[in-house]
């Protein structure tokens, strides 16, 4: 291949070999001419980490009374002081892992589907800690300590509503949007035992959130059902809301707990957090917006030199 430059364009001849050796005028089999050129750097998950990007996790858990009565053994919430129910081994198995990834370690710890105190009227988006002024806990033992003490206080009711917290945490992830800097993503952890009632308004949701900052992780408890979940995780196509607006990124990831319940650390871990790596810099990327800190050297999301 020869080259010439012509200004500022580049210009290749593209030579086949064994023609010139066959044909006395032979000159080229075309011309290719390079009239642009724009680098960008793509910076990896740990790049953003190390910039000052700081995860978010929020955990939300389903009181429904599809879960059956926390009094009766085969209830999903059963309280029992010598044995972990399922959602206590959801929860410490997953959020152990989600918990690596926040750095202050507090964890946002939300429920819904649940009658709750003092007028017991349903609640599809409440603190289980009861301050609504600070839903937070200390690491995932104080979510655990906070939903053993919510349990007894609430009565299990429905509908199954996860839309009013998708779209919840999306209005923090679209604040932090305005900043135009990637420092803070947010993870929204859903434990549910994955009778959906809201399927439509939760698709809509998950649309709108995925132009923002922002993962959902849906962990599916027990033995129902999860196909609605399965529709929720883009792996098999791309999500669309109800009107047919297409999501801009793939932003779910179902996992069902009875098929991992008895992984090791380092499965669950692979399975839980797969994808989150890559929707962080997928959104980044979108945005062009680089780590904080090379963001505060270059002074600019443009263009650098490839890596």
């Amino acid at each position: 291949m020869q080259k010439a430059f012509e200004g500022e364009q580049a210009q290749w001849d593209c030579v086949n070999a064994k023609y010139k050796q066959k044909k006395r005028n032979y000159k080229n089999s075309g011309v290719v001419i390079l009239s642009d050129l724009k680098l960008h750097r793509v910076h990896s998950f740990l790049d953003y980490i190390m910039g000052g990007c700081q995860i978010h996790c929020t955990v939300a858990i389903d009181f429904t009374a599809s879960n059956g009565d926390p009094r009766n053994s085969c209830s999903l919430h059963h309280i029992n002081p010598y044995q972990p129910n399922e959602y206590l081994r959801a929860l410490v198995a997953v959020g152990e892992v989600c918990q690596d990834y926040d750095s202050d370690k507090r964890f946002s710890a939300l429920g819904f589907g649940a009658r709750i105190p003092p007028k017991y009227e349903v609640s599809h988006d409440f603190a289980i800690n009861f301050n609504p002024e600070d839903d937070e806990c200390e690491g995932i033992q104080g979510v655990v300590e906070a939903y053993q003490n919510c349990l007894p206080k609430v009565q299990l009711y429905g509908p199954t509503n996860v839309a009013p917290i998708i779209s919840k945490v999306a209005r923090m992830a679209a604040a932090e949007e305005r900043t135009g800097e990637a420092s803070q993503y947010y993870i929204l952890l859903i434990l549910t035992d994955g009778v959906v009632t809201d399927m439509s308004d939760t698709r809509e949701a998950i649309v709108r959130a995925s132009h923002l900052p922002m993962s959902v992780i849906i962990v599916g408890v027990g033995n129902a059902d999860f196909t609605d979940m399965q529709i929720l995780d883009g792996d098999d196509g791309v999500l669309r809301s109800p009107r047919g607006e297409p999501a801009l990124r793939d932003i779910v990831q179902f996992v069902p707990f009875r098929e991992l319940k008895n992984a090791s650390p380092a499965a669950l871990a692979k399975c839980v957090l797969a994808e989150v790596p890559k929707q962080v810099v997928e959104y980044y990327s979108h945005k062009e917006l680089p780590p904080r800190s090379l963001g505060a050297q270059t002074g600019e999301a443009g263009a650098s030199s490839a890596p």
